[in-house]
């Protein structure tokens, strides 16, 4: 294997993209990895393809009036800036958002990339105009999911491996970036043993030689630290409490974070490693693909929320709300769990999972999927229902507490949760109601999408005709990192002077997907992806145009 003009260290999305931005400028690229071929797009091939749009043509069918102004306003307002080290993650935030206004659709629309109509609301916020959260619905799907926003580029990079501009080195894992008289030069490591295995499952760390490559530039796009747990406790801040003694993984083992420490021995900065973003709406998968392998429920807002002890989350730790401030809530409780209380109906026209192979549906472009989900409720909540181990489903709430009680550490009051969900149920009479997750529900179904889709008309739980009665055991599930290598404009590493180390970039989520941490302290949802499009676009383009 020869040397090239570049190194994209990371096969996942943001090193497709890079690689095929710096092969389309026509230079030489070296596509390293130490997974197998058939993981060729990283942690995005498992996702929903949700990506963060503004004022899109989508959101207008739908009658959302959106702008740059309203959506940098809920950008700064959950980014929270207010650091030193924020300057260049803010910019990097400025150029985002103008992206996501200008450019982004069109770009992905040029290379086939297609949006389901309906746009979701992420993220509704911690209840402030100037707080965290999305004043309008900006999620949209890809027609395709994760696999459907992984084609275009893995098509372009394919393209690039016929034409003999791009050369993959799967099974390469770097140890160490080169620095030759203060300039990256290469990259070496050690040569691993092919490996069979199917995608998201761990591959064999066996090695079977050693190699060393060199280039003029070197972008690493070699992911977060959610799959590293040990990692993630060491990183976590005091202010969202204790570190959870268990989570489940919602990343395959191989997003170790193992490339951070490597990249920052070359003197290259790293900042904000304690901003992160795991979700609180955890389940254990029932037909797992990796170890401990968790996915998340992307919930409607009508489901009750209960912390381990039966206590309801105060508001607005509504579902679908606010990811960090409910998981800082929780924290304070003392157990690693909490408990969503349900009804067939609010699981039915509520309840996604996350994740490609669980929307079988979008994955796989089938209309008539579509419709028979909005009809029937998707096929994949009602296999984790029957099988799940998180679940428990009865005709009563007696019985219902009772099979809680068998999964959890605590022992739960039935006449305690009894009385909490009559007074609940008593809100449903009128539309007056001055619970406030009452409130936000009936709010919500003044969006079409949510009408038609996401949100249960409201009821009451104990109605045996909504039944019957679900409760759902969740749990904590790590998945993405906020801070990282901390970069210009260019994508370039900088050091701890605050000046680019010559040859170095860095793309994705390792440079917290632009400048060390362009999301702040929350994330609007939709902007991991999109981090990825844009931080790779930008250092593979500047990477070619420096070589």
């Amino acid at each position: 294997m020869g040397n090239a003009d570049i190194i994209v260290v990371g096969h996942g999305l943001a090193g497709l993209v890079a690689a095929a931005e710096a092969a389309d400028a026509g230079r030489s690229v070296l596509l390293v990895d130490q997974e197998p071929e058939q993981s060729l797009g990283g942690q995005a091939f498992w996702s929903l393809g949700g990506l963060f749009l503004i004022d899109s043509p989508e959101q207008r069918r739908m009658g959302i009036h959106d702008s740059l102004e309203l959506a940098t306003q809920d950008w700064m307002g959950s980014a929270q800036f207010d650091r030193d080290e924020d300057l260049w993650p803010r910019r990097w935030a400025e150029a985002y958002l103008d992206f996501a206004h200008q450019e982004k659709r069109a770009w992905l629309r040029s290379m086939g990339h297609r949006l389901f109509p309906v746009v979701g609301w992420a993220e509704r916020g911690d209840g402030r105009a100037d707080g965290h959260g999305n004043s309008v619905p900006r999620f949209h799907i890809t027609w395709g999911t994760g696999p459907g926003v992984v084609a275009p580029f893995e098509r372009r990079v394919r393209a690039h491996v016929e034409a003999g501009r791009i050369t993959f080195a799967h099974r390469h894992r770097v140890d160490e970036v080169i620095v030759e008289g203060g300039t990256a030069t290469g990259v070496r490591g050690a040569v691993l043993e092919p490996s069979s295995i199917e995608r998201g499952q761990a591959s064999s760390r066996v090695e079977v030689g050693e190699f060393e490559l060199r280039a003029q530039a070197v972008i690493v796009t070699s992911g977060g630290i959610g799959g590293n747990h040990d990692l993630v406790r060491k990183s976590w801040p005091a202010r969202l409490g204790t570190p959870p003694a268990t989570m489940v993984s919602g990343v395959p083992a191989h997003v170790d974070g193992r490339m951070i420490a490597i990249t920052e021995a070359t003197g290259a900065r790293v900042i904000n490693r304690d901003r992160m973003w795991h979700y609180v709406e955890g389940i254990r998968n029932w037909d797992p693909i990796w170890e401990n392998h968790g996915i998340r429920i992307l919930p409607g807002p009508s489901s009750l929320w209960l912390d381990a002890t039966g206590r309801r989350l105060p508001a607005p730790n509504f579902p679908g709300f606010d990811t960090l401030g409910t998981l800082k809530v929780l924290r304070e409780t003392g157990y690693d769990y909490s408990w969503f209380v349900l009804t067939q109906k609010i699981i039915e026209k509520e309840f996604a999972l996350s994740g490609s192979e669980q929307n079988p549906d979008l994955t796989g472009k089938s209309v008539r999927g579509v419709v028979d989900r909005a009809r029937k409720g998707p096929g994949p909540v009602e296999a984790f229902k029957r099988h799940g181990e998180d679940f428990v489903v009865a005709d009563n709430l007696s019985d219902l507490v009772a099979g809680m009680n068998k999964l959890g550490e605590t022992t739960l009051d039935e006449g305690a949760l009894r009385r909490l969900i009559e007074a609940r149920d008593r809100q449903i009479d009128n539309h007056y109601a001055k619970d406030a997750q009452i409130t936000a529900i009936y709010s919500a179904r003044h969006f079409l999408g949510d009408k038609l889709s996401r949100v249960a008309k409201p009821h009451r739980l104990l109605d045996p005709a909504n039944g019957p009665l679900i409760a759902v055991k969740l749990h904590i599930l790590s998945r993405k990192t906020l801070g990282g290598l901390e970069t210009d404009l260019s994508g370039r590493c900088l050091t701890a002077a605050g000046v680019p180390l010559p040859g170095l970039y860095a793309a994705g989520e390792v440079n917290g997907f632009g400048g060390g941490g362009m999301m702040g302290y929350n994330a609007l949802e939709g902007t991991f992806l999109g981090g990825c499009l844009f931080s790779g676009r930008v250092a593979g383009r500047a990477a070619a145009a420096a070589v």
